[in-house]
């Protein structure tokens, strides 16, 4: 990642913070860093508002997961890129030492009390939903609630799970976690459309007991799973049917059950 030369001592917008790196992962997909305001607390796998100031000269904003860890000191994002996208086809052209509009109220489904005590936790998750992971994977408290965590990513191309990849090879050498993560986290990335070692989609790949076959574990059932889901409608309406259907339960920040889903994910219309 390039850093930026210097930060600007000024900040020129409402709630304002400054760019740190850009990573441009595919011609579709990028990753940004920015400064974290001092006053900030969130949990591991929430998300806040970003943006940009649109034409109009009013702040364009959009749901955006922190994909970066509640103790880390700045702020990671993870994105798509749409051309006609309101919001993303100006923020994919942002370099280090730009600012962006960051609204600190961070809210969401996707955090560890939302889900009841169990022992195997599932992360399921297409394209850029794989940012509340990202946080997740690097949150001590994961590895201290679960004995084993599975991260299930589905992409239609290799380039595509780049980003993912890359961040789970370095968990078990990081000097924070590292001890913790151990053997805990198996890492599943799949793809739709393009030939890799492991394919299809999550829901075929529960369903058909090819997941589990894979890991020679038992099927999901309600004593033992929980489970966080993020990515398309479509994915997480399928999703839902397919975790209902091992008796899982959907819960919320005010009544945990099994599983949670994470409705505000940025899909293709930004």
């Amino acid at each position: 990642m390039s850093d930026a030369a210097a930060i600007p001592a000024i900040k020129t917008l409402p709630d304002a913070q400054t760019v740190t790196s850009v990573t441009h992962w595919t011609d579709r997909l990028f990753s940004f860093r920015v400064t974290r305001p001092q006053s900030l607390r969130f949990r591991s796998g929430e998300f806040v508002m970003i943006g940009l100031i649109g034409d109009n000269g009013k702040p364009l904003l959009r749901a955006y997961s922190i994909a970066s860890p509640a103790w880390d000191e700045e702020l990671e994002f993870y994105s798509i890129k749409v051309p006609d996208g309101p919001l993303t086809s100006r923020l994919q052209h942002i370099r280090p030492g730009d600012e962006i509009i960051l609204r600190p109220k961070p809210v969401g489904t996707l955090v560890h009390d939302a889900l009841l005590p169990g022992k195997r936790l599932w992360f399921l998750a297409t394209g850029t939903g794989i940012a509340p992971f990202a946080s997740l994977m690097r949150e001590p408290e994961t590895y201290e609630k679960y004995e084993e965590i599975y991260m299930l990513h589905t992409c239609r191309t290799v380039a595509e799970l780049e980003y993912g990849s890359q961040l789970v090879a370095g968990l078990k050498n990081d000097p924070l976690i590292g001890e913790l993560v151990g053997d805990k986290l198996r890492y599943y990335p799949t793809t739709t459309r393009e030939d890799s070692p492991l394919m299809g989609r999550i829901t075929d790949n529960l369903e058909s007991g090819k997941i589990f076959d894979h890991y020679s574990i038992a099927p999901m059932n309600p004593k033992d799973d929980r489970a966080m889901v993020c990515g398309s409608l479509a994915f997480n309406v399928d999703v839902k049917e397919v975790l209902e259907g091992f008796g899982l339960r959907e819960g919320a920040n005010s009544d945990p059950k099994e599983y949670v889903v994470e409705k505000a994910f940025v899909g293709d219309g930004i």
